[in-house]
């Protein structure tokens, strides 16, 4: 009878201990978490008695620790069509060869472009020239745009401001450029940002100043199941058209000339005459996913270890502990209730699986075009359509919309979904305005143009795991202008180590494209130029590869295309009466500028070869590109492009990095495009008239470039060898002079 009483008392008193103990403990966490002692009152402060306030004379922020800023940030593209995030390099804190940043040839000097910063370039390695649906206008400025396709989202651990300069030259011929980036969190899966760039070129040779001012403001949210990202984007883009220098000798051969020429007193074929776009973009794209949750398989290493006896029992007061002391079946039923509150609070992690995507995107673009003239030479264009030289004011207005739904099934979600399956729709509804003649024909008046094209589509895509990774997409128009189009592109990944310190990376791309060519390659309308094409569709199919061994820093590249139709700008130069037959001088002929189509098909070949060395602190990488065009009437390319870049790569006192090298370009001779000032675009020169070839000539630039903590610095001498022999970057527009380059980069963290 005694020991049941006993056990009742024992169990009576093990269910009371129970009870108290979770009141108690959250009690000492409150009271720790305020710092309140005992009697209720701060450790670390005391008030009088009226209630005011005292630190009794001690600094309470003597010891408190200031938390470091945290650094740190990840950067993704989004697909314009269907929104897919896709993984990228930061691309605005680069430091290795920052001085080539603001080089409008390109890092490795792969473009021909007018000569000043910001100019129209073109590619001269063929696979390098991008097929995007931008407006043909704004496709030869790729150097000052960043297109939807390149632009970086930016997910932050602190806000990150990056706020960079570039000069060049002086107040009469110079270059500047005010670069201003910043990003933020939200929290941890939402952010915004905005992006701002002033550039402003005088140009070395008159008439030739651009002035560009770009803004680009952005939004995200990646949540588990809705995802939206949004991007508004506005560029005006100012272009100073000079037409070339009148003569080439006077770069050529300047002893010829009886007194010496600087680059702003040669003349020039054009003065007061500009091409302006004014694009608007505005792009939304959202997406919501359908899935369930998952527990996550969290190895036996990483799970937590059960508290032992001791452990569970010192968070307990000394008095309770004391008691339990002396009582071993009280001891182990408080060990076993505070085991088991244990267990409760221990969460199996979960994750989220996306099943099924619901897809939107919107894409709303906006051009205006115009080229200005108050004074064209009258026999500088061959033809005249309407209006005075005197007073050329051309303009076309575009506005393309497309909305497109889809919906996805998700990688991933089960073993047997090795791959997502994305089918789509898309409607497109495109709008243009310029210049045509009335029903009369003796007036000018505006005439609108509509275009509709409904699409469907899919893609298959493989993104996880780490051997494999693959992308096909097609598309094929049904409805509208584009009826019958159709497009197949696909590429694969494979990621193959070598070894614990090499790996072998190998990417295959290929695609085959039936397209309606731009609607400005079939009408155009202005004072100088037009036309009302019918033009056939474009086939161009592809094979391209490209095998990288990082540690070796090796890169080969090899590419194939066809294209049927192929599609272009060519000029039609007419010698003027009182000139010579067979005169390369650019006076002497008037110009025009027409859409032409390829007969049978022109085919390309390329091969680049990339090579990084090392030898202690000195580096020499170089890359050399050999293609071949079977149609250089219609396509002309060089048959060597390359780039080397020698420099010594070192640290002083740990802290600062230095680059100090210098770098060359050089490409062999070629007819390269000429550049026609009515429409702003590269055109392939007249083959019934001489033509003139540019190439064969290096360009030497020399640099520091350094770095230290958030901050890039350069300085850069470029075309330091001027002087010794054909230096033309496109026909009859010169390499600028020598020119001392300076820039400053410095990211802020706050």
């Amino acid at each position: 009878m005694r020991i049941l009483v006993k056990s009742k008392r024992s169990l009576a008193l093990v269910w009371f201990m129970a009870t108290l103990v979770p009141v108690m403990r959250a009690q000492v966490a409150m009271r720790k978490a305020n710092g309140m002692e005992g009697t209720g009152t701060s450790v670390t402060e005391r008030r009088t008695e009226d209630g005011a306030s005292t630190t009794w004379g001690r600094d309470t922020t003597k010891h408190k620790k200031t938390k470091p800023t945290p650094v740190g940030q990840f950067q993704w593209r989004v697909d314009r069509r269907l929104g897919t995030v896709i993984d990228a390099e930061n691309n605005d804190t680069v430091v290795h060869n920052f001085q080539n940043f603001n080089n409008t040839d390109g890092y490795t000097g792969h473009y021909n472009f007018l000569g000043n910063v910001g100019s129209p370039r073109l590619s001269r390695v063929f696979m390098e020239r991008e097929q995007s649906d931008d407006f043909l206008f704004l496709k030869p400025f790729s150097f000052f745009r960043t297109a939807l396709q390149d632009f970086r989202f930016t997910n932050t651990l602190s806000p990150i401001t990056n706020l960079a300069y570039h000069k060049c030259g002086n107040s009469q011929n110079g270059e500047d450029r005010v670069r201003a980036y910043f990003a933020s969190n939200i929290n941890k899966i939402s952010g915004l940002g905005f992006k701002l760039d002033y550039l402003y070129g005088r140009g070395y040779y008159n008439s030739q100043a651009n002035s560009m001012f770009g803004s680009t403001f952005y939004g995200y949210h990646r949540g588990e199941r809705y995802n939206i990202h949004a991007y508004v984007n506005i560029n005006d883009l100012k272009m100073g058209e000079n037409g070339g220098i009148e003569n080439d000798a006077y770069i050529e051969n300047p002893q010829s000339f009886q007194q010496k020429y600087s680059s702003k007193d040669i003349p020039v074929m054009l003065s007061q005459t500009w091409n302006r776009n004014h694009e608007q973009n505005f792009y939304l794209t959202h997406k919501y996913n359908l899935g369930f949750h998952r527990d996550i398989e969290v190895p036996d290493s990483l799970k937590p270890t059960p508290p032992s006896e001791g452990e569970l029992l010192s968070s307990l007061p000394d008095s309770l502990r004391q008691v339990l002391h002396v009582d071993s079946v009280a001891r182990q039923a408080m060990v076993d209730s505070l085991m088991r509150q244990w267990r409760s609070q221990q969460v199996t992690p979960q994750e989220f699986v996306p099943v099924t995507s619901l897809i939107h995107t919107f894409d709303v673009r906006r051009l205006n075009h115009n080229n200005v003239a108050h004074s064209t030479p009258d026999d500088y264009y061959t033809h005249h359509y309407f209006g005075q030289w005197s007073d050329v004011y051309d303009k076309t207005r575009s506005l393309a919309v497309r909305n497109t739904v889809g919906v996805a099934l998700r990688e991933g979600f089960n073993k047997w979904a090795q791959m997502g399956i994305t089918l789509f729709g898309t409607h497109e509804l495109r709008n243009y305005r310029m210049p045509d003649w009335t029903a009369e024909r003796d007036t000018v008046g505006n005439r609108k143009y509509v275009e509709n094209d409904i699409s469907v589509g899919g893609e298959l895509a493989r993104t996880q795991g780490k051997l494999i990774h693959y992308n096909a997409t097609g598309e094929v128009w049904l409805v509208g202008q584009k009826s019958g189009d159709f497009s197949v592109d696909g590429n694969i990944d494979l990621d193959v180590r070598l070894g614990r310190r090499d790996s072998l990376a190998l990417n295959v791309h290929a695609y085959a494209k039936h397209r309606t060519p731009d609607f400005y390659f079939r009408h155009y309308h202005s004072q100088s130029a037009w036309w009302d094409n019918s033009l056939g569709r474009e086939l161009r199919t592809r094979v391209d590869g490209t095998l990288r061994l990082r540690k070796l820093g090796t890169r080969l590249s090899v590419g194939f295309e066809n294209i049927v139709n192929y599609t272009y700008f060519g000029m039609r130069n007419t010698l003027k009466d009182s000139a010579n037959v067979g005169s390369v001088i650019p006076v002497d002929y008037t110009r025009a500028v027409s859409v032409r189509q390829a007969g049978g098909s022109v085919r390309v070949f390329s091969a680049t070869l990339a090579q990084d060395l090392r030898f202690g602190p000195v580096h020499w990488d170089s890359e050399v590109t050999y293609q071949k065009s079977s149609d250089q009437v219609s396509l002309p390319l060089p048959d060597v492009t390359l780039y080397t870049n020698v420099y010594l790569l070192f640290r002083i006192a740990k802290v600062l990095r230095v680059q100090l090298g210098g770098d060359l370009r050089y490409f062999t001779s070629y007819y390269a495009p000429d550049y026609s000032t009515s429409v702003g675009q590269f055109a392939v020169q007249d083959d019934h008239s001489p033509r003139v070839e540019i190439g064969n000539y290096p360009i030497v630039n020399a640099y520091v470039n350094l770095h230290l903590k958030h901050c890039r610095l350069y300085v850069a001498m470029n075309h330091v060898n001027q002087g010794s022999g054909h230096a033309f970057w496109a026909p009859h527009y010169p390499i600028n002079p020598r020119t001392f380059h300076f820039g400053l980069s410095w990211n802020f963290f706050n």
